[in-house]
Formats: structure tokens, sequence, C-alpha cells
């Protein structure tokens, strides 16, 4: 058997898990690599000679046979190491290092304590949908999904920008706002509702589509189904606007137009069985939460 390691500059807590973490695999005669710069900075938190580990430094010097990716950090940290793992359904084990953990749900604090459980297949492995782009131009871009969502903002910030949008080939709406969240039920606890949009549960098979500060009070934000195909084109006063993938960000031209649909792949989220989607609404973001009660 054998697990990828990535994870990026975290705090000192990291130091208490690696270690044991470690011994772990080696007492288990489970092999590891670890994706390259995440080596580095290991070494700041092991006493391990981590020397001869192999590494992987993209999509196609990882070995697909892992069984597993840990992930030690936040959800920032797996939404990078997705650009690892692609299609390869390596499922995520995301180890909480950061803050909020959303997606990171195993709390560092029990990680070791779960570690058996894991390794014995005791656990739920949850399918998770991405958006894929294509538009009328060449995209650099090397990665064209995301897990949480593609959004359209305006470059200027002295004007808004027009979004036009079409659903299936049927007009839908021109937004004239700063921009537009495309968001999974993944990314419904994000950017998307920061600008007001519906929490999500990641089991049902939607998109949402939030205007970012429209300028129309009775423009809100709508649930399609995730089978449905988005067009997006911008029209903006500085002839560009800025495309972004989760945290990855491009200046397009208003000539580019951008068409939104289901990945054909999923992502797998490692999740331990005492793990519960509204127990995490509400400790993550106090949802319902009342000082009154």
């Amino acid at each position: 058997m054998k697990v990828a390691l990535f994870g990026q500059k975290t705090s000192t807590s990291l130091h208490d898990i690696i270690d044991p973490f470690l011994r772990f695999l080696t007492d288990q005669q489970v092999e590891f690599c670890i994706e390259e710069k995440f080596k580095q900075i290991l070494g700041e938190y092991t006493n391990f000679d981590l020397s001869a580990i192999e590494t992987f430094d993209s999509f196609e010097t990882l070995d697909k046979t892992s069984k597993f990716i840990f992930t030690f950090g936040g959800d920032g940290t797996i939404l990078n190491a997705i650009s690892y793992i692609k299609d390869s359904g390596i499922p995520i084990v995301g180890v909480n290092t950061g803050r909020l953990g959303f997606l990171a749900t195993i709390n560092k604090n029990y990680f070791i304590d779960q570690l058996e459980n894991i390794f014995n297949d005791q656990y739920k492995l949850v399918p998770r949908t991405l958006l894929s782009i294509s538009s009328n131009s060449e995209l650099d871009l090397v990665d064209k999904f995301a897990l949480n969502e593609i959004t359209v903002t305006r470059r200027e910030t002295t004007s808004m920008i027009t979004v036009d949008s079409w659903l299936d080939g049927e007009y839908l709406n021109s937004f004239w706002a700063d921009g537009l969240i495309i968001s999974t039920p993944t990314g419904s606890t994000g950017y998307s509702l920061s600008c007001g949009g519906p929490i999500v549960h990641p089991s049902t098979e939607n998109f949402i589509i939030t205007p970012i500060a429209p300028h129309n009070l009775n423009v809100r934000p709508l649930i399609v189904d995730d089978e449905a195909c988005i067009d997006l084109k911008v029209n903006s006063r500085a002839n560009e606007y800025f495309l972004s993938l989760d945290s990855r960000n491009l200046a397009l031209s208003t000539e580019v137009e951008i068409r939104v649909k289901k990945a054909n792949f999923y992502v797998y989220i490692v999740e331990t069985n005492e793990i519960n989607y509204f127990n995490t609404l509400r400790e993550k973001l106090l949802w319902g939460s009342d000082k009154r009660n």
C-alpha cells in the first residue's frame, strides 16, 4: 500500500502530529511519497530522515496507485491538492491544521487516533461535484476545473460589468453587478454565501448562480440543475475582466466568452463516521446559533 502527502506552510501544530503519523506509516509498512515543496517544509517539523523518500510535483509524477492523499492545512490546501490528483479517483484525507475546515474535516487533535479506522476502510467516501470551463478562445490555464466556484469579476474597480447569461441556450439574464459566481454545493458555504447565496447540501445535484453586489435589488441568487450548460459573456468599459477558478485567476478580454458545465469526474473526500454536515455548519459557521438559548 502507498499514500501521498501534501501540505502548505502551516502552524506549529503540524509538529505535534507529523512524527506520530510517519511512525504509524512506517510501523504499518505503508509506503509514502511527498509533494516536493511539502517535503522541504516537513524538514522543519520532523526528526525523520526523508532524504530517500520519493517526491512528486505534478499530476504526471504522482503515483496513481496511491490509496489516499493526505493533506495538511485547511480547505485551500485541499483545493490546491486537486491539481495533483485530478480525475485519478485518489481519495483526499483532509487533516485540518488550518482555521475553518469545511472540507478538511479531520481534527488534528484526533487524527492519529483515527488512522487505524481509515486504513481499515472504516470511513465514508463522499463524492464532490466540480465545475469545468471552456471558451471561444484559448485559456492560459493548466486546470480548467474548480471545486468551489467559477467567478467572473470586474477588473476596473470604478465601474460595474454586465454579465449576459444563457442556460442551455436560453437567455437567462444580464447581471449588472461587480461580478457573477457559479458555485457548486461544496462552494455554497464560501464566496457565494458571503454574497447572499443559499447553503446547499453537498449531496444535491445543483449549481448556484450568485451575483456579486448587483445594482438591481430584485436580482437574487438562483439554483439550477447541475446538468445545465451556462454561457457567460462579459461587457466592461475596461474591455477586460477577471476569471477565477477557486484560487486561480486570469485576466481576459471581453471578447472571450465562457461556458460552464459539470466536470466529467468527481473528487472524493474521506470523512470519518462521526462527521456530520449539519454539525459542521453549526460548529464552523455558528449556523442557527442564538445566544439567547
